[in-house]
């Protein structure tokens, strides 16, 4: 893809996700994604209700009238996109590749974080890092982002979430909102699942396409495993072997959500051609009505 070319992508995807990051996700993300320390911020007097404890007591003295500290927030945050750039990502059926469909959510991501004044960073990965872009500030930065997810070309084809895992628990040392967009296509991450979470707020946002999830009746044809390059020929006109290949698909599906749930991680299924909008939306409200 020659450099004009990237370019009118990158505009392209700047206008659309820019702007539903401004109207839709902005607030939202502002109160799904807090930040965790409190900075003292002034002195006021005490009014019925607040805590004894925020007395301070020194000013109380010196004034001859309670006065209470008062603590804000610190807002700013670093967010970390991990990017699964493995071969199976090149896949999709209804219009949209799932790298088009990560593309386009890491783009609202981004641009939301900015939004709120938060550092953004990217970690792409296959079955080892392939890319890391340190967390920064800025729109030149996020559209370097962009333009990285647009044209980014990986090594390797194959997935190993447990390594990008380990990689952003050394790599970044101050605890952040990490987004994991991957179709999970991989085994035997749980245990780096469940200590990433520890040290990060680590969300997994699950790439997926309808046509994955059943086999279409059109005879004997090939599947072929994207990443490994192994084919396999499948007779799709039998029922059995349909049914079968769904029932399979669902166990698998399952069993990711358990151990989601399992490791205290927040998720989201994303499918292609689909709007994330709602999906998005949701997992932000719910996040916030446990705060």
């Amino acid at each position: 893809m020659d450099t004009q070319e990237i370019l009118k992508r990158v505009r392209k995807i700047e206008i659309k996700t820019r702007g539903l990051s401004s109207q839709l996700f902005s607030g939202e993300y502002h109160s799904a994604f807090k930040g965790r320390g409190m900075a003292f911020s002034e002195v006021r007097e005490y009014q019925p209700g607040d805590e004894i404890r925020s007395i301070d007591w020194n000013v109380t003295a010196r004034l001859n009238h309670p006065y209470i500290k008062v603590f804000e927030e610190e807002r700013e945050l670093t967010v970390m996109l991990l990017i699964d750039v493995s071969k199976s990502e090149s896949f999709g059926t209804r219009e949209q590749l799932k790298r088009q469909l990560i593309t386009e959510v890491s783009a609202v991501l981004a641009f939301s974080a900015i939004q709120n004044n938060d550092k953004i960073g990217v970690v792409f990965f296959s079955d080892q890092v392939e890319k890391f872009i340190p967390p920064k500030k800025g729109r030149s930065h996020i559209l370097r982002i962009i333009r990285e997810l647009i044209d980014f070309e990986p090594e390797h084809g194959e997935t190993n979430l447990s390594e990008a895992l380990k990689f952003i628990n050394s790599a970044i040392k101050k605890r952040s909102i990490v987004f994991l967009l991957s179709d999970f296509i991989d085994d035997n991450f749980q245990n780096a699942l469940k200590i990433a979470n520890k040290k990060h707020d680590l969300v997994a946002l699950h790439v997926r396409d309808r046509q994955e999830e059943k086999l279409p009746n059109i005879g004997l044809a090939p599947l072929q495993d994207p990443e490994s390059g192994k084919t396999q020929w499948v007779d799709t006109s039998s029922k059995r072997v349909r049914e079968e290949y769904e029932k399979q698909r669902k166990i698998a599906v399952l069993k990711l959500q358990d151990m989601f749930t399992r490791s205290g991680v927040d998720t989201a299924s994303l499918y292609t051609g689909e709007s994330y909008t709602k999906p998005l939306m949701n997992l932000f409200k719910q996040r916030e009505l446990r705060r």
